[in-house]
Parts: structure tokens; C-alpha cells; sequence
């Protein structure tokens, strides 16, 4: 019997690989931990994470990294902000405005406390959504993407039947 830790980052959501690995692998266990990305990333490199579900993180000599998905940008703003009655908006349309750095739950709080306005992941965006703010598409702005990485050095097939799962393979299907 065997375990398996997996970090991710905010917005993400593994829940769906998790239910599979449940399904599958029922003698094995399986951690998902929520971490930020500078300490998912130090998980994976002193061992305490084997995999990580991270954002904008791209194959290297330290780590495997396959992409899984694009997410796109959102201007977080207060619900009575101009900003408010778009669809969707450009970084042009935005400027003027104050831009906060950061995007987590403190940031989107001094965004509803009139501080000034967001950028982040539209997935971040909806894991700190609020009744007081809103989030808009920036049709323009980077989006952002989300990769499994693992270190090149694992030699484990609890990480080999992870990768599988995250890639779709089904129960009896091979490398």
C-alpha cells in the first residue's frame, strides 16, 4: 500500500483525478494539497510533493511538465465599478485605473474595499469570488497555463498511474 502526494495551486481544481485514483487505485492513497506556487514547487524539489499541478511552468532539467489547459485573464473589480458593466474589456480600457499586485484572497479584498482593481486567472478569480466584487474577461492580457510537473528524477508507478489518469488513459489501456 502505497501514497502519493499531489500540490496545487489556488484555481485549480483536482477533484476530478482524485475521484478516478479513488476509483482505481484503492489500496493506494492519495494526498491533494493545496499550496501556493513557490512552496508546491519546494514540495516537489525536497520530495514531500511527488507531483504538482502548477501554473505557467514549463519542462526543464529539474522537472517533466506536461500542459494540461490555458486559463484566461480577469480584471477583478467592486461590484459598483464601471468596470462592472462590460462584457469583457482590453488592457487599454483598464488604464488609469490602480492595479494591485497579487492574487489572493487579501488582494480581492482590498479590491472590494475600493483599493484598486485586480489582473489574475479567471480559476483564481472564482476560488476568491465574493458577492462585492466582479470578474471580467481582459480580452487581451496573457493568459495562463496549467501543467503536471514531476521531477525527472521519480522512478515510481504511483506517479506513472497519476500521470495516466491526468492524460485519460482508461483502467486497461498501456503506455
Amino acid at each position: 500500500m502505497g501514497s502519493l502526494v499531489v500540490a496545487f495551486v489556488p484555481g485549480v481544481t483536482p477533484g476530478k483525478w482524485a475521484r478516478i485514483w479513488d476509483e482505481r487505485m484503492r489500496r493506494d492513497r492519495l494526498e491533494v494539497r493545496p499550496l501556493p506556487q513557490a512552496e508546491a514547487l519546494a514540495a516537489l524539489r525536497d520530495g514531500t510533493a511527488q507531483l504538482a499541478l502548477l501554473r505557467d511552468v514549463v519542462a526543464d532539467d529539474e522537472f517533466h511538465v506536461i500542459p494540461l489547459y490555458r486559463e484566461q485573464a480577469v480584471v477583478v473589480a467592486p461590484k459598483d465599478h464601471p468596470v462592472a458593466a462590460f462584457d469583457a474589456l482590453t488592457r487599454a480600457e483598464l488604464e488609469g485605473e490602480t492595479m494591485l499586485e497579487g492574487q489572493g484572497a487579501d488582494t480581492v479584498e482590498l479590491v472590494a474595499a475600493g483599493v484598486g482593481l485586480a489582473l489574475m486567472p479567471q480559476a483564481v478569480a472564482r476560488a476568491h469570488s465574493r458577492r462585492d466584487v466582479v470578474a471580467r474577461p481582459v480580452l487581451d492580457a496573457p493568459d495562463s497555463g496549467i501543467g503536471l510537473a514531476w521531477s525527472r528524477d521519480a522512478d515510481d508507478p504511483l506517479v506513472e498511474a497519476f500521470i495516466g489518469i491526468v492524460r485519460g488513459r482508461t483502467p486497461n489501456s498501456s503506455r
